[in-house]
């Protein structure tokens, strides 16, 4: 008698080379199961089902019994042990535990062993540049090539792929599943599954959820380390001594998540306890490092573990929703490094995810150090800091208030300020509240100043520009001079002050 996970493994190749033999039977409640998780858009129940005909045409091209036996009354499992226990027929089964409850009951079972040429099928899709495959029923296949950020789409065949087709390949891949080293299926629900076939990560879709049977499958095409990146070192600085709340920032296909597992193995080198949240589990790390799948464990069960085991770093992969950024909140205010990565097409746009949830006051305490990642590589690198000022583009000095400025880490220099205006806060770019911006309008009053006295500069400080004079040069300092940075200042609203330097 077959259950459900010998269907699942293709136990018709197991009766085609004579492995497997005898007379066929298939439990009513099996059968009832898989019904209704067919209509249910079940991936995995479509697939046994077409195996179970797989088997029945064998059987008369075989010349062997096949038979529906039973009543559908009990769960599946339950019911073909108690069937086989009173009738004397042996469970052919791939799943150890059904194994191990047969033995139990002293029920005869066998074990489906994989056989010698069982091999991953979708592996001749690939070569050492292909980063994904896409399969579609009545679309060719194709594939992406190259590396994030460079790469080009290419048709493997000028042959659309049949609805049989994706059935079959889908098939190869769940029957793969039992004899490739860490492989599972991690989530399967109404229309879709997810798959890590070794280290392939494979999503599996079928209508009515989609149009037609599709299938997406990804694998690392480099395995890179911090020192791949050609890092600045006050930055490799910056994430060895005081760096703990990290968001990781990119388009999808940049390179975010091979950055992230690069951060992880760096800080798991450094002697530091890393653990990981994914959802799905996507990251391909070293077995010291601990993942842990969002998919089967309560946001609050996964905190309390986290809490509990006290790692000094945490990739949170995959942020999406509220509950994952309070989850990181509540993880990095309690004291633990965190590491998000987030789906951002600029930097900024990675806080603004943060604006919305948390308090502004509390920001730079959850977040320090935002990475955006572009084309594989470290675009840019903003830190966070709280000061009390006048924001940028302000002039009255009781308009002072806590100030978060975001600063380029490497230059040093603010690039957007935020603050709380009224009951809104504000996300302002400090080049953009100085009119054309803080760079140009320095370089034009820098122009404008020396053309009559040479000696002068122009610095932008705490939202104002700043023309310093030698003392010994202010009788240039003449009333056409002074009406043309009037006129600029009621321009651009910009504030400019008069200072002699020694």
């Amino acid at each position: 008698m077959l259950d459900k996970s010998s269907l699942l493994n293709g136990v018709s190749r197991y009766l085609e080379k004579n492995v497997i033999y005898g007379n066929i039977l298939i439990h009513k409640s099996l059968v009832r199961e898989l019904e209704e998780e067919s209509r249910d858009g079940m991936v995995s129940g479509d697939i046994a089902l077409e195996e179970i005909n797989k088997v029945k045409e064998m059987s008369e091209r075989l010349l062997i019994g096949f038979d529906i036996v039973g009543d559908g009354t009990k769960e599946s499992d339950v019911a073909l042990r108690e069937f086989c226990q009173s009738k004397g027929c042996t469970v052919v089964t791939s799943d150890d535990l059904q194994r191990k409850m047969c033995d139990l009951m002293k029920v005869q079972c066998i074990l489906l062993q994989p056989l010698p040429e069982d091999r991953i099928s979708i592996e001749t899709y690939f070569d050492e540049n292909t980063m994904s495959v896409h399969l579609k029923e009545d679309s060719k296949p194709k594939a992406k090539r190259g590396k994030p950020g460079e790469w080009e789409f290419v048709e493997l065949s000028s042959d659309p792929l049949t609805k049989a087709d994706m059935k079959r390949i889908v098939s190869d891949v769940v029957n793969s599943v039992r004899f490739v080293k860490g492989s599972f299926i991690e989530i399967e629900r109404k229309g879709s599954m997810i798959i890590q076939l070794g280290n392939y990560r494979i999503v599996v879709t079928r209508p009515p959820l989609s149009d037609g049977w599709e299938m997406t499958i990804t694998r690392p095409v480099a395995r890179r380390s911090m020192d791949d990146y050609s890092l600045d070192q006050r930055l490799l600085d910056k994430f060895r001594d005081h760096a703990e709340g990290i968001v990781i920032a990119g388009s999808p296909g940049m390179g975010k998540t091979t950055f992230a597992q690069a951060l992880a193995e760096y800080y798991m080198r450094l002697g530091k306890i890393v653990k990981t949240i994914e959802s799905p589990r996507d990251m391909h790390l070293p077995p010291d490092i601990t993942q842990y799948s969002k998919n089967y464990a309560e946001i609050g069960e996964l905190h309390d573990i986290l809490l509990l085991s006290r790692p000094d770093y945490t990739v949170y992969d995959e942020m999406r929703n509220d509950e994952d950024f309070k989850l990181y909140t509540d993880l990095r205010l309690a004291g633990i490094g965190m590491i998000g990565v987030v789906h951002a097409t600029s930097p900024i746009d990675a806080i603004h995810r943060f604006v919305s949830r948390v308090d502004l006051g509390t920001i730079p305490n959850i977040l320090d150090t935002v990475v955006f990642i572009r084309n594989g590589t470290v675009e840019k690198v903003y830190s966070l800091e709280m000061i009390v000022k006048v924001p940028s583009g302000l002039r009255e000095a009781d308009l002072a208030r806590p100030v978060v400025e975001i600063k380029d880490f490497l230059s040093d220099k603010a690039e957007y300020e935020m603050y709380v205006f009224g009951e809104q806060t504000m996300i302002v770019p400090v080049k953009s509240a100085s009119g054309k911006g803080g760079d140009s309008m320095e370089s034009r009053l820098n122009r404008i100043v020396e053309n009559i006295i040479p000696d002068a500069s122009v610095k932008y400080e705490e939202g104002e520009y700043v023309v310093n004079i030698p003392k010994e040069q202010i009788g240039k300092f003449n009333r056409k001079l002074t009406s043309r940075l009037r006129k600029l200042e009621k321009k651009h609203n910009i504030k400019i002050r008069i200072r002699l330097s020694e």
